[in-house]
């Protein structure tokens, strides 16, 4: 499982950027899968198929893209000037250690700023006063990048302890990873659900790719994978330790049937779980794939729990991710349709 979160982590692709990386991440789906597609948008549609008539379809998704930067012009000093692709927290950048993709060639580079004796006291930096210094002289530089070019964060630190795992875009390509794992748990096995993996484009920019595959899937039930709040020195509240395996949302976004049934299942097998309170959108694709067709997809959503989101240094715990994959295999393994999902014979 720490190869193929460190292998999903390194790869580079922003929201809008995927196909950088998307055709590595239907490979990876491939020898698992029935059928693997890259549909218009950019994401990945994998399937394993039951080989029965008229079958469900259980879709479980996660998003691909990662936050970062996009160049937004060259000075004549040599430096590129940057904006935010989704939500990227500007107090991490400054001396934050960038990859700048360009039509060429990947450049190494750094963020700068002023000196902080050169601030005004109390004064934080914002993004409009850093630049990326690439090292290059402006003549160079022009023939190299251009406007528009993505930037991506550089670090992916390893291991830290016996337990944990830090690194960039962990959000969400450690969900991506428990999806490819739940594909290679359920070869072989009887299923009564033909199994719709995705790993969809540009949820940080506004959940674009559960919408669209979802939409085109028209699953009979869905489960989305995300990360959600670790607990750290500055931040206990409405956060999950790591290391207290999936949490599994509750609230309006979610099917109250299917997250009792998967809190059911997770008790029956052991599998350690947190349950999450949501009182509203979760800001996750879970949102957009509820609605994504007429008469509404049952969706749940289960959560890695992971400290310092949206930083080049996200931190897990890889028993968590294994957490996840135990449940939702589990889950698929029990799959047999969505009566039990049915608000009429709840009513009955």
């Amino acid at each position: 499982m720490r190869d193929l979160i460190k292998k999903l982590s390194d790869m580079r692709g922003i929201s809008g950027f995927e196909y950088r990386h998307n055709k590595q991440i239907a490979d990876l789906f491939m020898p698992y899968s029935d059928e693997v597609r890259i549909d218009n948008l950019g994401s990945v549609i994998a399937v394993k198929y039951c080989g029965k008539e008229n079958a469900p379809k259980l879709m479980i998704e996660a998003h691909c893209d990662e936050i970062g930067l996009i160049v937004t012009s060259i000075t004549d000093d040599g430096y590129l000037t940057f904006a935010a692709v989704g939500g990227v927290d500007q107090r991490i950048l400054p001396s934050l250690e960038v990859v700048v993709h360009t039509k060429k060639k990947d450049l190494n580079a750094v963020i700068g700023i002023l000196p902080s004796r050169c601030l005004e006291a109390g004064k934080t930096v914002d993004m409009a006063h850093m630049v990326i210094d690439t090292g290059l002289p402006a003549e160079a530089l022009k023939k190299l990048v251009s406007v528009g070019d993505s930037v991506t964060f550089a670090q992916s630190v390893g291991a830290l302890g016996k337990k944990q795992w830090s690194g960039k875009t962990l959000d969400d390509r450690a969900s991506v990873a428990a999806i490819i794992s739940v594909m290679e748990h359920i070869q072989g096995m009887e299923l009564n659900a033909d199994v719709y993996a995705v790993a969809a484009v540009q949820e940080e920019v506004g959940c674009r790719g559960g919408k669209t595959t979802a939409g085109g899937i028209r699953p009979d039930a869905a489960i989305a994978i995300d990360v959600t709040h670790g607990i750290t020195p500055d931040n206990s509240d409405n956060a999950f330790e790591v290391g207290s395996g999936a949490a599994i949302a509750v609230g309006p976004n979610i099917h109250p049937l299917l997250s009792k049934e998967l809190i059911e299942l997770a008790k029956k097998r052991g599998i350690k779980y947190t349950i999450e309170a949501c009182g509203g959108e979760t800001g996750t694709d879970a949102w957009e794939i509820q609605s994504s067709k007429g008469g509404g997809v049952p969706t749940a959503l289960l959560s890695i729990p992971l400290k310092y989101m949206h930083t080049s240094v996200e931190t897990l715990a890889v028993s968590d991710v294994k957490a996840v994959v135990k449940l939702i295999t589990a889950y698929i393994s029990e799959f047999t349709g969505t009566e039990s999902l049915s608000f009429e014979e709840v009513n009955a």
